[in-house]
This record gives structure tokens, C-alpha cells and sequence, in this order.
């Protein structure tokens, strides 16, 4: 089994104009030409021309580029959002991680329409779930209720990423952090990822975390998200998960 060497974050680079010049010079980031159309406004192009120069600078200097495949991957607590972008070896480092500004309920997964609960589980944004003219600022939805959520009965709409830093239901960032997170996943879309995936712990799935919360009514559900956690950190590669019998499944798995 392989495992990802260790790398650290991409450190926040003063952008130098080489940068924006090569920035100005990758096919599809504004979303001119991508490969996948993703929705723009003026607010979202003008937040890609001066986000993404540092960007791609940072990401140079962690040897990764801007476009390439990204994973997002969240916990409540702590209340951080991780970007990793997939390097020429096919595996993903961390490239950059935001606090998440607020998210409003407590640890568990969302259940029904109304309970202020953020989601927790297994995502997929795909192209048309970026809205470049969202009341905050910028935003993406989740796509809550996925296969799991439906298997459950479980009922909610509109769950966002985004920002102006207030949340009902929804993970809200700065408008600095969400800025960050569009161009990277818009620019990954542009140049061919079909849907980023977003996944949603509720806090690191370490065995003495598990543990820690075992008493808790949603121990069991906590469980079933371990295993995607774990392989991640075990491969560096994003794992594939299904829904079966209304159980989240590794792909390849009985």
C-alpha cells in the first residue's frame, strides 16, 4: 500500500509578476475556455484575477499546480476546512487550510428541514453548484441530501459552502477564504474534474476520538465515515465512496 511522504502546507508567497504573467497564460482558469462551464459573475471573475496570482505561486512552491484536482476535506471540531491538490504523482497533499468562519447546530449529521444542523458525510460539487451570485458573497452547495441522506429519509435543501461568515445550516467562511477555495475548485473544473468531493467529519477519525465519543447516539454513523478518513490518510488518493444497502461503503469493499 503506498503512502503519501509527508509534505508541508504551501507557505503564503508575495505574488511576483512572473506569477500573474504564468497565471494569465493557463488555459481555462477564468473560465473562458475550461472544460467544464463554470458559472461567473463579475464578483467571481474579479475575485479569480487577484486570488489566483498567489495562489498558483503557493502552489508552485509546494510543487503543485493551479487546475489540478482538488479534495476538500472539513471537521466541526476543529472547525477547519483543508484544501488538497493532486501532484504529478497522482497523490494529494495539503496544500491550505481555512477556519471555518461559523457552522450552525453541533456534532452530527443533519436529519431533517429546519433543525439547523450542518451535514456531515460524503459530497460531490459538481459545476452547477457554484453560485458565483450568492447573497454571501460566493458559494457552492453541497448536495445534501446525497444517496445516504435520501436512504435515511433525511430531508434539507440549499446547504451551502460560502461566505460573509454567517451560517443557517450552512459552513461559512471569510469572503478571503472563499475566494481562495472558488479559484481552486473552479480552476480545477476548468481544466477537466467533473465534481470536487467535499467531505464532512465530525471531528478527525483518529481511534481516540471514536472513543471518546462512543456514548454519543451518533457513534454508530461516526463509524461508518472512519474508514474514507483512514484510507486517506493510509494512500493519499481520494477514496471512492458508494452507498449500499443505506450504509456508506469503500469502493472495492464486501
Amino acid at each position: 500500500m503506498k503512502r503519501r511522504r509527508p509534505r508541508k502546507s504551501g507557505l503564503r508567497l508575495t505574488a511576483t509578476l512572473g506569477a500573474a504573467l504564468a497565471f494569465l497564460c493557463l488555459p481555462g482558469v477564468l473560465a473562458i475556455a475550461g472544460v467544464n462551464d463554470v458559472p461567473s459573475s463579475t464578483r467571481s471573475r474579479a475575485a479569480v484575477a487577484e486570488t489566483a496570482p498567489a495562489l498558483q505561486a503557493d502552489l508552485a512552491a509546494a510543487g503543485l499546480e493551479l487546475g489540478a484536482p482538488v479534495y476538500l476535506r472539513l471537521t466541526k471540531e476543529p472547525a477547519v476546512m483543508t484544501a488538497y491538490v493532486r501532484a504529478p504523482d497522482g497523490l494529494y497533499e495539503p496544500f491550505r487550510s481555512w477556519p471555518v468562519c461559523a457552522y450552525s447546530g453541533k456534532l452530527g449529521p443533519k436529519k431533517s428541514e429546519g433543525d439547523l444542523q450542518a451535514p456531515e458525510g460524503f459530497y460531490a460539487v459538481a459545476p452547477g453548484q457554484m453560485n458565483p451570485a450568492s447573497s454571501y458573497h460566493l458559494s457552492f452547495d453541497l448536495g445534501y441530501p446525497n444517496a445516504f441522506d435520501r436512504a435515511h429519509g433525511r430531508t434539507g435543501s440549499y446547504l451551502m459552502v460560502h461566505g460573509s461568515c454567517v451560517s443557517i445550516g450552512c459552513y461559512a467562511m471569510t469572503d478571503e477564504a472563499i475566494e481562495e477555495i472558488w479559484t481552486l475548485v473552479g480552476a480545477a473544473m476548468d481544466q477537466g474534474e467533473e465534481s470536487v468531493p467535499v467531505h464532512i467529519f465530525p471531528f478527525p477519525m483518529t481511534a481516540a476520538n471514536l472513543q471518546r465519543h462512543a456514548g454519543d447516539p451518533n457513534a454508530a454513523f461516526w463509524r461508518d465515515l472512519a474508514p474514507a478518513w483512514e484510507a486517506f490518510d493510509a494512500t493519499g488518493e481520494v477514496p471512492d465512496v458508494a452507498v449500499r444497502d443505506g450504509a456508506y461503503v469503500l469502493a472495492g469493499t464486501q
